[in-house]
């Protein structure tokens, strides 16, 4: 009898960790969310989660659901842009911390160093991977522009 209770306490335990599996599985299977930009409609969305992977399109210095440039150039505009990247991956359940690859673009090189001292800031432990280069224009006459691809843990089945 005892040896039948622990093969039953095998096959449950075994039954779970297959159900778990399916779980996981079927939430990577279910395909990208899309999540639209607030405020004025441009043609892309302002990210899209596959699985845990979250994908943040490049933002620049606007103030959050407009398309209105913070004022002051490269200083003001990069403390926005990270702030815009914060709100949106915690929105999705993540942080800066989870940030795992950021690719900017400068309207100007030359304010490279100027970047990175505000950037630094953001990321005292672990920075992102990251690419910088210099553009031709961007958006609204912006001086910076930053994606950024996310870690977002899945929640857990029990929440």
């Amino acid at each position: 009898m005892k040896r039948i209770a622990t093969i039953t306490s095998i096959w449950s335990l075994a039954l779970g960790a297959l159900a778990t599996i399916a779980s996981a599985c079927a939430g990577a299977a279910t395909g990208p969310e899309y999540f639209p930009m607030p405020g004025p409609s441009l043609p892309f969305s302002e990210s899209v989660l596959v699985g845990e992977t979250l994908y943040v399109s490049g933002q620049i210095g606007v103030v959050p659901g407009t398309l209105n440039l913070v004022p002051g150039g490269i200083g003001p505009e990069t403390h926005r842009v990270m702030d815009n990247i914060k709100a949106i991956v915690e929105k999705h359940g993540s942080s800066l911390d989870q940030l795992v690859k950021c690719t900017v673009f400068l309207a100007d090189i030359k304010e490279w160093p100027a970047f990175n001292e505000i950037y630094r800031d953001y990321f005292k432990a672990h920075p992102p991977a990251r690419s910088a280069l210099a553009a031709n224009g961007l958006a609204f006459n912006a001086r910076v522009e930053v994606e950024c691809i996310a870690f977002v843990p899945r929640k857990s089945a029990a929440h």
